[in-house]
């Protein structure tokens, strides 16, 4: 509905994972590293985790648009909570490979051959399971008992495991041990953090011919983030409404006010009942301090003059000290015994005077 309206070429936030739309942020880029570096190495298992919505659907979509189809077979199965020989099954139906009424052990032979054909065509096996925290133990067994088949020194087949975050645990149960000696590589792929959270926004919009309208508050993107904790899957969702909702405004901005408001419609869609919006008004900009009274100024300025005149008093009284008169020819030199303790005690109250309108001065 709103394409039209901002002319955009096709939806910016669909939620079904598009790899025209893989956006390559630090925590992507190396969860795609990873997997290219198990291609190149050509054996062990890859092990891709993330929270729901952070995108490993989408890597695995980018992945197989890079494949070369030439030389590599590959097939992807989304685990449900099935045993060893169910897995088999999925595993066989996704090659084509007969599985209907074929026992465990035909099964196996069936995908050995298959595996052992592909390798003397040139070509490699790719099996990618994702939501693999779904499966039992006797399952991910199974898995690594496939990559048993080689062929001079190289397995026949390899295995990428994506899964959300429960998936860690299952990989660290007691009798796991063969599966993650034959991990190569292992990453957990984390939200978008704020900064990415805007590119990410702006990315795909610019993906379907976006040029500024609708126009976004610079609010928006922190708030987008504060209400999502920069899970993909959630910008899209709310991205997606409160550009629905602007066009059915008939505005041309995105405003931190609508975005608000969409958040409290999807938290009550997602709770039943109203709940205040998860997005918290910003904070206010610091102001600038308030000029001095008036009044306080001139007492400050009354001080510095008596300070200064306190001070020459006080050079003045220290030059005598250093430098006294010389006497008159015949004159009796006054006792220095009464005359010395009388000046050290008229500089010290000077200084006392000093200090105390100092302190005065620093307070006001």
């Amino acid at each position: 509905m709103y394409e039209q309206q901002y002319g955009f070429s096709g939806k910016p936030f669909q939620l079904n994972p598009d790899p025209g739309f893989f956006f390559d942020s630090a925590g992507h880029r190396r969860a795609m590293s990873y997997l290219r570096y198990g291609l190149q190495q050509r054996q062990g298992f890859i092990v891709v985790t993330g929270d729901i919505g952070t995108g490993k659907t989408m890597l695995v979509s980018t992945l197989f648009r890079e494949l070369d189809l030439q030389k590599i077979v590959a097939a992807r199965i989304v685990s449900s909570n099935v045993d060893d020989h169910d897995l088999l099954r999925l595993v066989a139906a996704q090659f084509q490979i007969e599985w209907d009424g074929v026992s465990k052990a035909a099964l196996l032979t069936h995908l050995e051959a298959f595996f052992r054909q592909c390798a003397a065509d040139g070509k490699r096996v790719l099996l990618v399971v994702d939501e693999a925290q779904n499966m039992p133990r006797s399952a991910l067994e199974e898995l690594r008992m496939l990559s048993n088949f080689e062929q001079d020194g190289q397995p026949l087949v390899q295995s990428f495991l994506l899964g959300q975050r429960e998936f860690r645990t299952l990989m660290r149960s007691p009798g796991l041990e063969q599966l993650r000696q034959r991990v190569a590589a292992s990453y957990h792929l984390k939200p978008l953090t704020a900064a990415e959270t805007e590119i990410y926004i702006r990315h795909r919009l610019g993906k379907v011919g976006w040029h500024g309208d609708p126009q976004i508050e610079p609010d928006v993107y922190a708030g987008v983030y504060q209400f999502t904790e920069g899970v993909p899957r959630r910008i899209n969702a709310l991205m997606d409404r409160l550009l629905l909702n602007a066009s059915l405004d008939g505005a041309h901005e995105l405003t931190f006010s609508g975005l608000r408001s969409v958040t409290q419609e999807l938290s009550a869609e997602q709770t039943g009942s109203e709940v205040p919006p998860p997005v918290l008004p910003l904070p206010p900009r610091a102001e600038s301090p308030a000029p001095l009274l008036e009044p306080a100024a001139d007492e400050i300025h009354r001080l510095e003059a008596r300070l200064a005149a306190m001070q020459r008093a006080y050079d003045n009284l220290a030059g005598e000290m250093v430098k006294p008169p010389s006497p008159l020819p015949g004159a009796d030199l006054p006792d220095s015994r009464w005359s010395w303790p009388r000046v050290m005690f008229a500089t010290g109250a000077l200084g006392a005077v000093l200090v105390g309108g100092f302190v005065l001065l620093r307070v006001l």
